[in-house]
């Protein structure tokens, strides 16, 4: 058999909302497969380049599949490089493992009447693992790269590279964001195919949490969304009286030690969580998951005129960086001092009230591989989202008190609506549980047809 030889045919650019990459298509001499190499920055020395290697998931980078973990590692990896400055996604068509998608959609039926990720290849007459890094160490050295830090939890990764003489100074993690789903298969690579993954997130089964409502919520929520943009779930705590306040900046404590814990837990499988400026400006929320396990979820503010407070508690500590929405009208020096202050500051479109256009927004979170996002207030985020029917799910903590105060939900005509008048959801797929003192109550919004108003 002949040496293997790579040859790069053609390269382009192709910008994306991180960063601008190059990418670099190369043939071989083996098989008909297609490799990519997706380049940013100047990586001309060499030495300790941020590198990715993926091998190719058409369901999980495509289809957005929950039962694994590879197209939010490859969005992250991605980010992780653009935020380096430089670096090397390499894109490597190995799907499944190496044993190709028919095969690998055969083990996912096998996987579905109860065998694990290797045990499915294994019972189809394949290696658990059948992937080759010849190609991709090849690749590298043609771009020019020596020594690499790998961004990969799989030690058979860097065993590949080395083989072919590509230095591997260091490996960075890329922990998964676990779910229902993909537990299992996440379970089975860290036990049968030695990756290292921190496993101290993974959900339990129904009833492990404390009252058993957890589990059950987490179902409802992680069900695939909209394609292309995050799944939507709206969580807030209110009165008896469906007040969320005393007045307007006057925030008060409704949720209980229980439902608190339990809203953190959901917090923890999203990827993202976000809340109006004027949430910030009265309560000045940290947007955390402290109370539960869980991942941090990536902290969004609608802000359509720059209001952030650069003394927030968002722009501290160890948390992730807030990510500020406004509008092209938002003042420029106001979003250098944010950026200043390590904030990002996403402009875009402003609807007819002047206010930061949701479906846009949405928009640009799935470009950035936010695959849900928790909207938690306050009340004019939360008409927003009902009104323009951008809601997957709701978890609606009611705590036994009357306060009379500021409706959780404004009427939907007027301001929210343009023409058409808007009817309030029923809710699908309902269920409720006594968490402490508190009821919460969770299920799919369901609208029926607007009428004119």
């Amino acid at each position: 058999m002949h040496a293997l030889t790579v040859e790069r045919k053609v390269s382009t650019r192709i910008p994306t909302p991180v960063a601008e990459f190059s990418l670099y298509y190369y043939s071989n001499n083996r098989d008909d497969k297609e490799h990519v190499a997706f380049v940013t920055g100047d990586v001309a020395d060499g030495q300790d380049i941020l590198v990715r290697v993926h091998s190719e998931c058409f369901t999980g980078d495509v289809l957005g599949s929950m039962r694994c973990d590879c197209g939010s590692q490859l969005n992250l990896a991605i980010q992780r490089i653009a935020s380096e400055g430089r670096g090397v996604a390499l894109y490597l068509r190995q799907e499944g493992r190496g044993i190709g998608l028919l095969e690998k959609l055969k083990a996912y039926n096998l996987q579905d009447a109860g065998y694990d990720t290797v045990d499915a290849n294994i019972a189809l007459g394949h290696q658990a693992d059948q992937r080759d890094y010849e190609v991709a160490a090849l690749i590298l050295r043609d771009i020019g790269v020596k020594s690499v830090r790998l961004l990969t939890n799989n030690p058979s990764k860097i065993d590949g590279l080395r083989k072919f003489g590509i230095d591997v100074t260091s490996r960075e993690a890329l922990q998964p964001r676990i779910t229902i789903e993909n537990k299992d298969y996440i379970e089975t690579k860290a036990s049968k195919l030695g990756h290292l993954l921190d496993l101290s997130t993974l959900p339990g089964p129904a009833g492990s949490e404390s009252n058993g409502t957890t589990p059950t919520l987490l179902k409802q929520v992680n069900r695939n969304g909209n394609s292309g943009a995050p799944t939507v779930t709206l969580s807030y705590a209110q009165s008896l009286d469906g007040c969320i306040a005393m007045r307007p900046g006057r925030p008060v404590r409704l949720s209980g030690a229980e439902s608190e814990a339990m809203t953190h837990s959901v917090r923890g499988v999203h990827d993202a969580i976000l809340v109006g400026i004027g949430t910030v400006l009265a309560d000045d929320p940290g947007l955390t998951v402290r109370l539960a396990k869980g991942a941090q979820p990536q902290p969004v503010v609608l802000d359509s005129r720059l209001r952030f407070p650069l003394t927030a508690q968002l722009l501290g500590g160890t948390n992730l960086r807030p990510w500020i929405a406004t509008t092209e009208q938002a003042s420029i020096e106001r979003k250098r001092a944010l950026e200043d202050a390590g904030a990002r500051v996403i402009c875009l479109p402003s609807n007819s009230r002047g206010w930061v256009d949701l479906p846009a927004l949405l928009s640009q979170l799935g470009k950035e591989a936010m695959g849900s996002v928790m909207v938690e207030g306050g009340a004019r985020v939360i008409t927003s989202f009902l009104a323009e029917r951008l809601v997957d799910h709701v978890v609606l903590t009611v705590a036994p008190v009357v306060l009379g105060g500021m409706r959780a939900v404004k009427p939907m005509e007027g301001a929210y609506m343009e023409g058409a008048r808007a009817e309030f959801p029923t809710l699908a797929n309902t269920g409720y549980k006594q968490v402490g003192k508190d009821m919460v109550v969770w299920g799919d919004p369901v609208w029926g047809v607007p009428s004119e108003g």
